[in-house]
């Protein structure tokens, strides 16, 4: 299988030079993806919005690419505030708990924009039939 290049038409995967994601063989990596609504382009105030924008926009990415959210085996997090981090995990839980990946939590001080909050990204491996 070759190397396929999933986008959401977002300009900068262009200008920046990214992939939303990138299916390579039995694996999807999914670059990481923050809570934009690309319905209306906004990016809504709460923690727990932007991170179920984060998961419909991966979900819909591993879909484009032949998989499904149970093939996903590793997701990081990225968080800007601490004091988020239970309603965050309260969604991971909701879409991931099932699945269990191996995961890692991260704290940072900031995101690309100020209005960020949340960043997700995640590996999948296709599963076998």
């Amino acid at each position: 299988m070759s190397r396929r290049l999933i986008s959401t038409g977002s300009p900068l995967e262009k200008s920046v030079g990214y992939s939303r994601a990138v299916i390579d063989g039995g694996f999807a990596f999914v670059a990481g993806t923050t809570g934009y609504d690309y319905t209306t382009m906004t990016m809504p105030s709460d923690v727990t919005s932007q991170s179920r924008n984060c998961f419909k926009t991966i979900a819909a990415a591993l879909k484009e690419g032949g998989f499904e959210m149970a093939d996903i085996v590793r997701a990081t997090y990225y968080v800007t505030d601490a004091s988020s981090i239970d309603a965050h995990f309260a969604v991971c839980g909701e879409v991931l708990g099932d699945i269990r990946p191996a995961a890692t939590l991260l704290v940072v001080s900031a995101l690309a924009k100020p209005e960020m909050k949340v960043e997700i990204e995640v590996t999948a491996k296709r599963r076998s039939v």
